[in-house]
């Protein structure tokens, strides 16, 4: 849920692999569980016993007593300080384990075009290598925890014998009977088997509280656009009118480097509204700040004359904001549940009305399971083009007052964009739709278009308009898109 609710910027900022992430909300978790119980069943009983033995030395020899346990803050301070170099070691340890665990999860879900480079070989050292690094950190983990171990062992040992050392001398000068040296002697010897498995819990303590640390950064983390709190316009009053006011912006990872300055356009409500322009002019860009993934540097962007700091996040992105991508996302369930994600309490039927309104029903029908086939982890028994028609129909069983196609159509082919295109002309009646594409037949249709050229909007007017300007940017791209 942390990890949910952080900020699109944690994802872009942090070099963190998915692979190292699964690794500490998993092995980290079990590893800090497990030590967690061992240490609390095992230490609170030695540390219990410990102390008991200590009365029974107190109450047989005050002064034996008193040198047997004068060492213990001794063992203690060597302990924290040794414990802190092992902490130290155990976190790149374990850190390393997961760089290990994030090249396999790559290899394995881009196994597809590994083999087409034939690559297999290549991904197979890497991993050796990442799994060798680990292998040698945890290797000295081991040999600094054992070290440690028989470090204290060596040491409680010669408290044994310095026990019985002093227990002779109390002896021969009257001031203890063998009995009560033997006595003394087992209950020393208890404490030393206490000690001892604190040693051994000591080890495993260090590596649970490095995980634990590596899994509350977590927890620590605290989003920069707050989700759950803002205003929400109510449904009746939502027109979809949108306007972005001399916004600049630019991304975390690139803070000296705007993508846009003092933009300004306006995506009026129930219009078609298109996007265009080269390649990494930030047109995906306006998308992400519309959905408040990221906040403008300056200038503001309003809903409906409300700055868009002031709405509910999740409202906006749950209810008002619909999305079909250029990748169409989909999960490892079946084509009824990809679909119905888009409306988690839609019907059955609805669910079907919107895939047949998107054309999924024309390639469904044709698989045995029907809508209850798995489509495989991102869809990987689909063709990009069913795919797509999915994407679509979740968008369609959405139903938002804004949508925001996203080279909706760039994976299908012609007969495929034809009939989605058909579906695509019925949903976008009655809302507010912007439009990201470069093919002619989806930027034809638009109530209005911009160029975004150079961090601002360079052109702007319908396709018959921007077409009659000779020399226009938009008309180059138009005719180079014909010659393609």
């Amino acid at each position: 849920m942390y990890l949910m609710s952080t900020c699109s910027q944690f994802f872009r900022v942090q070099s963190t692999k998915t692979g190292e992430l699964s690794a500490r909300l998993n092995a980290d978790v079990q590893e800090f569980k497990s030590s967690f119980k061992l240490c609390v069943s095992q230490g609170l009983r030695t540390f219990a016993q410990t102390i008991g033995c200590i009365g029974s030395l107190y109450f047989l020899s005050p002064t034996m007593t008193m040198y047997t346990v004068a060492v213990v803050p001794g063992i203690i301070l060597a302990g924290s300080a040794i414990g802190a170099g092992l902490r130290q070691l155990s976190r790149r340890a374990q850190a390393q384990s997961a760089t290990a665990s994030a090249v396999s999860d790559e290899a394995l879900t881009n196994m597809r075009t590994i083999r087409a480079f034939a690559m297999e070989k290549l991904e197979s050292k890497l991993f050796d290598n990442e799994l060798d690094k680990a292998r040698a950190m945890q290797e000295q983990l081991g040999i600094g925890i054992g070290l440690f171990q028989a470090g204290t062992n060596l040491f409680l040992n010669g408290m044994i014998l310095s026990v019985l050392y002093g227990g002779s001398n109390l002896i021969s000068k009257g001031e203890m009977t063998p009995g009560a040296l033997m006595s003394f002697l087992v209950s020393a010897q208890t404490i030393q088997r206490s000690l001892s498995q604190l040693s051994i819990i000591f080890g495993t303590a260090i590596k649970g509280w490095t995980a634990g640390g590596r899994v509350l950064e977590f927890q620590r983390l605290q989003p920069s656009i707050p989700i759950d709190t803002g205003v929400c316009i109510p449904y009746h009053t939502l027109w979809g009118d949108i306007k972005f006011d001399n916004v600049s912006f630019s991304y975390p990872t690139r803070p000296g480097h705007n993508v846009f300055e003092n933009l300004t356009l306006s995506i009026p409500a129930g219009q078609v509204v298109a996007l265009c322009g080269p390649s990494g002019e930030g047109k995906s860009t306006i998308t992400h700040l519309l959905e408040r993934f990221y906040e403008p540097k300056t200038g503001k962007v309003t809903l409906d004359g409300r700055d868009l700091k002031e709405l509910n996040v999740e409202w906006l992105r749950g209810q008002v904001i619909g999305l079909i991508s250029q990748e169409p996302v989909l999960f490892a369930t079946s084509v009824e549940e990809n679909i119905r994600y888009g409306r988690p309490d839609a019907t059955d039927q609805e669910v079907r009305d919107a895939a047949r309104a998107a054309h999924v029903d024309e390639f469904v029908s044709r698989f045995p399971s029907g809508y209850s086939t798995i489509v495989g982890e991102r869809g990987a028994q689909l063709s990009g083009g069913q795919k797509q028609r999915i994407a679509i129909a979740r968008a369609i069983l959405k139903n938002p007052p804004i949508l925001i196609l996203d080279e909706a159509t760039s994976a299908l082919d012609s007969q495929s964009e034809q009939l989605v295109q058909e579906a695509l002309n019925n949903v976008m009646k009655g809302r507010t739709v912007l439009v990201i594409a470069h093919r002619l037949s989806t930027i034809r249709s638009a109530n209005l278009i911009y160029v975004i050229k150079d961090k601002k909007t360079l052109e702007s007017g319908t396709h018959e308009q921007l077409m009659a300007k000779k020399g226009s940017l938009y008309r180059k791209l138009v005719e180079a898109h014909n010659v393609d």
